[in-house]
């Protein structure tokens, strides 16, 4: 008489939501719930399940985006899958998949706002996918991983082709023998995790400082480097 298989244990009903949301169903729920688990609730936490999926989805991605730009050169495709896997978009698909309710912390976390923390949710997202990969292999974390983020590849990639703030002035200044810009944080407001950053981006031989702001440090440095670029180049602009 064949052996039964056990019976899945139930999950609660967070997380069976999830798996809806994700189109995945673990064999194993307890990867699952490891994946949603941050190190300072116990021993038994997400951080190499998150090691394995930031591979899982440095491979997923380089994939996706050989197979949907196969005239674009290696150094457009590093830029653009850098792009795709930044804190800031993995944090953005972790809020639209609801994550942050269900991650376990510690009460002391859970109170300083590590629930909307980019950088745990961001780790969360790619634990999941490392979950994903344990259960059911490769190739359900490759599709897992296209189902995220084909819907924004072509934004992204548009996004990501054209050089941003930062690459532009530095080239516009190393064009002309000058040395690069420096960036500094001159002040954080709001809370813990809802900051507004304010840098300054100071180009010395101009004599110039600039200030911008943005939700994370890389966003205020862009708007920053944006406003220099704006002064040195625009119809005002001497020594050119």
């Amino acid at each position: 008489m064949a052996e039964r298989s056990k019976p899945r244990p139930a999950l609660p009903d967070g997380l069976a939501a999830l798996e809806q949301r994700l189109g995945q169903r673990f064999s194993n729920t307890a990867l699952l719930q490891r994946a949603m688990t941050h190190k300072s609730f116990g021993a038994e936490h997400n951080e190499r399940l998150e090691f394995l999926g930031d591979a899982v989805l440095a491979a997923a991605i380089s994939g996706l985006l050989y197979a949907r730009f196969p005239d674009a050169p290696e150094g457009d495709l590093t830029r653009v899958r850098a792009h795709l896997v930044r804190e800031e978009s993995l944090h953005r698909i972790a809020l639209e998949l609801g994550l942050s309710p269900l991650l376990r912390m510690s009460e002391g976390e859970q109170r300083s706002g590590g629930g909307q923390r980019a950088s745990i949710l961001a780790d969360a997202l790619e634990a999941l996918i490392g979950a994903v990969q344990i259960d059911a292999g490769f190739e359900a974390a490759r599709a897992l991983v296209e189902q995220l983020f084909a819907p924004r590849l072509e934004a992204t990639a548009v996004e990501a082709w054209t050089k941003d703030a930062k690459t532009e002035l530095q080239e516009w200044l190393q064009a002309r023998r000058e040395p690069v810009p420096a960036y500094r944080i001159e002040s954080t407001r709001g809370r813990q995790h809802d900051q507004i950053f304010v840098v300054a981006c100071e180009v010395a031989s101009r004599g110039l400082q600039t200030t911008g702001e943005g939700r994370s440090r890389r966003a205020a440095e862009q708007a920053a480097a944006a406003a220099a670029l704006a002064k040195l180049s625009g119809p005002d602009a001497t020594g050119a």
